[in-house]
């Protein structure tokens, strides 16, 4: 070996080594001043009890705490910051649901190590392990089995603020809720989405406002293919949990007849083959029909042993849950029609949406 390449791998080792050191030096910073913020908080809170008229007392010392402290550590420390760390405080203080946050979710997130071997502190070691950003952004959700959620998401799938606000503003936990019991519905709440069967995968509907493509545009399936191929990233995130994609036009062929399937993903955890079929419209019985045939031949041709049944999901625009029902058999778990928007709906529209 020469020496050119002897120090090129030694170079790559110790680079490794040093980004690793410095990921783990911001993950212990950003925890240690999200759990001073929450202490912050504490003081504030506390200091507000003692006074009497305490609306009045609480904004006079938040403005004279404020100037101090701007004065002696610089910006961030504005009378809005305060307040986000006395609310923060407020919020996670009294959680319920601390000790319910999983060995698994701990375990998966890359940024809790150092501080679940080192804190005795039950809020420490289970919940301050996002950025302030996004604890700024959870606080803001009022309903705490929705907050609990996407707290755990977040954690488990190393979300951005950025994804994070996408996942809510989609309605994700509302989108998932509505498959489920109460049992289900509390399970989400206590330990994110669990995926142990084919209907834990499916959201009815699914949010495609990052293809770009205006919800009133005429445009064909093999044009949403296209986009959905060039946001495949975007589009593996909205499936959620476990997907990997295999294959575009999938060709099959039996009896000298040729048939495609749009798209073909794998899902590590159910381990199975998912296989999607776009439309263009309402959902028709024969768009069913043709994908049980699909999945028909997926289990008896290219499933391997240990591997369970093909799932099938046909995307449209819309669809009649009865038209569905009288299709499918009653015990069917592996067929699925949802829909699909291009835009991001609002409130009220959502509401419409997912009630009808």
């Amino acid at each position: 070996m020469s020496k050119e390449v002897q120090n090129t791998n030694l170079f790559q080792q110790v680079a490794v080594l040093l980004k690793n050191a410095q990921q783990q030096v911001l993950r212990t910073v950003n925890s240690t001043m999200v759990y001073t913020y929450f202490e912050i908080g504490r003081v504030i809170v506390e200091e507000e009890q003692n006074g009497k008229e305490r609306a009045e007392y609480g904004k006079k010392i938040l403005k004279g705490l404020s100037e101090q402290l701007t004065k002696e550590f610089g910006k961030g420390f504005s009378v809005d910051n305060l307040q986000n760390m006395r609310k923060f405080y407020l919020t996670y203080s009294n959680y319920e649901t601390l000790s319910s946050i999983s060995e698994d979710v701990k375990i998966k997130s890359e940024t809790s190590s150092s501080i679940l071997e080192k804190s005795d502190s039950p809020v420490l070691t289970l919940h301050f392990i996002l950025s302030w950003s996004h604890y700024i952004f959870l606080m803001n959700i009022d309903d705490a089995k929705e907050r609990k959620f996407y707290e755990i998401e977040s954690i488990k799938h190393q979300w951005s603020l950025r994804e994070l606000k996408r996942q809510y503003n989609s309605a994700l936990y509302t989108r998932l809720a509505l498959s489920r019991d109460k049992e289900g519905v509390l399970k989400l709440s206590e330990e994110g989405q669990i995926i142990e069967k084919p209907k834990d995968i499916i959201k009815d509907p699914y949010i495609l406002e990052f293809l770009g493509l205006p919800e009133m545009k005429q445009y064909s399936e093999s044009e949403l293919e296209q986009e959905i191929i060039n946001k495949l990233e975007h589009f593996l995130l909205e499936l959620g949990e476990g997907f990997a994609f295999v294959a575009r036009q999938k060709r099959i062929t039996f009896d000298d007849k040729h048939f495609y399937i749009d798209l073909v993903f794998y899902n590590r955890v159910l381990r199975s083959f998912v296989l999607i079929d776009l439309k263009i419209g309402e959902l028709k019985h024969q768009d069913l029909g043709q994908m049980q045939m699909y999945v028909n031949y997926y289990d008896r041709e290219m499933r391997l042993e240990g591997e369970n049944k093909t799932i099938g999901i046909v995307l449209c625009q819309s669809k009649s849950d009865l038209l569905v029902e009288y299709t499918l058999p009653d015990n069917n778990e592996q067929i699925f029609a949802s829909k699909y928007k291009t835009i991001l709906p609002s409130k009220e529209d959502f509401k419409r949406l997912i009630e009808g």
